[in-house]
């Protein structure tokens, strides 16, 4: 993820040079940019859910007893693991039509990498690809609602065995509860 922050960074520092100082653009970093801001978040996401730092309000968990918080985590892993399944596959059938009978479909302004020429024959009816198909880049949808949907399953497993008390960082929370106690 660092490395698709830095790619974001530099072509963006790229771009604002170009157009700044040498009166140019470069066409296609705007949208190269939100594309890699997509996988940037949506992978993200799973990390979150794999280092257990995602955060959110826990205050009423806490006047819980220690059997009500434990359904409740497996009741919030649940509609996590529901929401994950849903979108994975609302993701997929979105993507999946470009990779079939919408593959000529291409983006706005990235041009083709020469790299990915082996995809024309394959995917294009031996058609040269301008820019680059669509499927590239939206394939962050199903592959990161995928892996949310097995960080979700992982993280319900987890609860379960009690390796884990929840699915948000809660260290906010008891600090400031400990704070206030001892005042």
């Amino acid at each position: 993820m660092a490395f698709l922050l830095f790619v974001m960074t530099a072509l963006t520092f790229a771009n604002v040079i170009a157009r700044y100082v040498f009166n140019s653009n470069i066409l296609w970093a705007l949208e190269a940019t939100v594309f890699l801001f997509a996988w940037l978040v949506l992978f993200g996401a799973c990390y979150g859910f794999k280092k257990n730092i995602h955060i959110g309000v826990d205050i009423l968990l806490q006047y819980l007893s220690p059997q009500w918080r434990y359904i409740m985590a497996i009741f919030a892993a649940t509609v996590c693991l529901i929401f994950a399944a849903i979108f994975a596959f609302g993701s997929w059938s979105y993507w999946y039509p470009f990779v079939t009978e919408r593959a000529w479909l291409e983006v706005n302004d990235i041009p083709m990498p020469d790299i990915l020429r082996f995809l024309e024959p394959l995917l294009n009816e031996d058609e040269v690809y301008e820019k680059m198909p669509r499927f590239i880049p939206y394939a962050a949808l199903p592959l990161s609602m995928t892996l949310l949907f097995y960080r979700s399953l992982h993280a319900m497993w987890e609860i379960i065995n009690k390796k884990r008390q929840g699915l948000i960082a809660s260290y906010e929370a008891e600090s400031a509860i400990k704070e206030f106690g001892t005042k």
